[in-house]
């Protein structure tokens, strides 16, 4: 900070500044304020990594004393970053009402052993501050990537820049900001509505805020009022979900957000599903991949974004049903067939399997029976079967039984074993 900047020193610029915006500060009595200065106290020989403290503890009215204080702070040693944005964490007031902002101000990156990147995620999941802003004073541009990890960083490159930086930070930190969510259609037209949006914090992962979005009668979004000094992502929990990442809103204005996430309509109906114990539910994929978005159940309708999906329906044995579209704005019905119902009668326990026979005549194991009640009913889709069975009295394989039937939709194949 002892460098020279155009025709003066760092330090000396910085506190010029610095009180320029503390005395401009008089009249907001909503606003209060803190000084923790750091490597001003030892010297850097002795290496102090812990040489920072709170030189102006939070209170209202206390500009004067800031701006004096100032007066008195040079740069002496290190640069404890870390340690020092750790120690800020009991300088603020234990009072929730309050919104916690820290500026730091510097023309170098840590030099002690401290990780402030990890410090400052730490305390932001803690809701001790909100993101941080950080001001390097003349810094090289390869330093940027320092402290982009720690919160919002600025690169001052001479003095008019950091007033600017300064102004533009107070400004994105006090004034009203506001913004609308645009959910656009197939065609860009914002008329998607009805879906629940979260406003993530792009640092630490957590929601900040959600809202089912909503639109009046005009088709105008809602305006919800929004905290500037954050970065989003923004989540919509459509179904696959859409996210717009690294949203940064101007403070004092209102912020129009675009999100093109158009949506169709699948419904999936079975008549006679009652023939199952459980209700049936379809696991649905998006086409060509293998992960699970969705699991709806049949007789339901879903809003899905507009594109192809593959349909695992849990019936016996499961039904699949692939290359399934969802247009804009439009219902896509897929009736499954109607199960029929089995009963097995049993004349003796045994070890029992049931095969469904698929149409080029290869068999496939579905389900094995439990012959001890004595019998066995349940909902089973139309087709081919096979049940294979061995009596617990059978004294060898050779006495295995084969059965072969079929069932259609809406009947009952009543089936004995002896």
């Amino acid at each position: 900070m002892l460098a020279p900047w155009e025709n003066t020193l760092r330090i000396n610029a910085a506190k010029q500044i610095l009180s320029d915006l503390v005395d401009s500060l008089k009249v907001n009595n909503k606003v209060e304020l803190a000084l923790r200065a750091y490597g001003h106290q030892s010297p850097a020989k002795e290496q102090n990594c812990k040489d920072t403290r709170l030189e102006i503890g939070f209170s209202k009215g206390n500009h004067d004393a800031i701006i004096n204080r100032l007066k008195y702070i040079y740069p002496k040693g290190n640069t404890p970053i870390s340690y020092s944005l750790s120690q800020s964490a009991n300088d603020f007031p234990k009072d929730d009402s309050y919104r916690n902002i820290i500026i730091i101000i510097t023309d170098g990156i840590e030099s002690c052993d401290g990780d402030p990147c990890a410090v400052s995620l730490e305390l932001q999941k803690k809701d001790i501050f909100l993101k941080p802003f950080i001001i390097g004073l003349g810094m090289e541009e390869q330093f940027a990537k320092e402290f982009d990890c720690m919160g919002r960083y600025f690169n001052a490159k001479n003095i008019n820049a950091f007033r600017t930086v300064l102004n533009g930070i107070l400004a994105q930190s006090l004034n009203k900001t506001t913004a609308s969510v645009e959910l656009l259609d197939q065609n860009g037209q914002p008329k998607e509505t009805n879906v629940n949006v979260s406003f993530i914090n792009d640092f630490t992962g957590s929601s900040e805020f959600d809202f089912i979005h909503y639109r009046d009668k005009n088709g105008q979004p809602d305006t919800v009022e929004v905290d500037p000094v954050l970065t989003y992502n923004i989540l919509v929990n459509t179904i696959p979900p859409v996210v717009k990442n690294n949203v940064f809103l101007r403070g004092g204005t209102h912020n129009v957000i675009k999100i093109k996430s158009p949506q169709g309509v699948l419904k999936i109906s079975q008549a006679n599903s009652f023939e199952y114990t459980k209700a049936v539910t379809a696991l649905v994929r998006v086409a060509g991949k293998n992960e699970i978005i969705h699991t709806q159940d049949v007789q339901s309708s879903e809003s899905y974004l507009i594109g192809t999906y593959n349909l695992e329906v849990l019936t016996l044995p499961r039904t699949y049903i692939n290359n399934v579209t969802v247009n804009q704005g439009k219902t896509n019905e897929i009736s499954i067939p109607a199960p029929g119902r089995l009963n097995l009668i049993f004349s003796s326990k045994g070890i029992g399997s049931l095969y469904v026979i698929e149409d080029d005549g290869r068999q496939k194991w579905i389900k094995n029976i439990d012959s001890s009640g004595g019998q066995a009913s349940f909902g089973i889709q139309p087709g081919n079967y096979k049940y294979v069975f061995r009596s617990d009295k059978a004294l060898g394989s050779k006495y295995t039984q084969i059965k072969e039937f079929t069932v259609k939709s809406g009947t009952t194949a009543n089936i004995r074993i002896y």
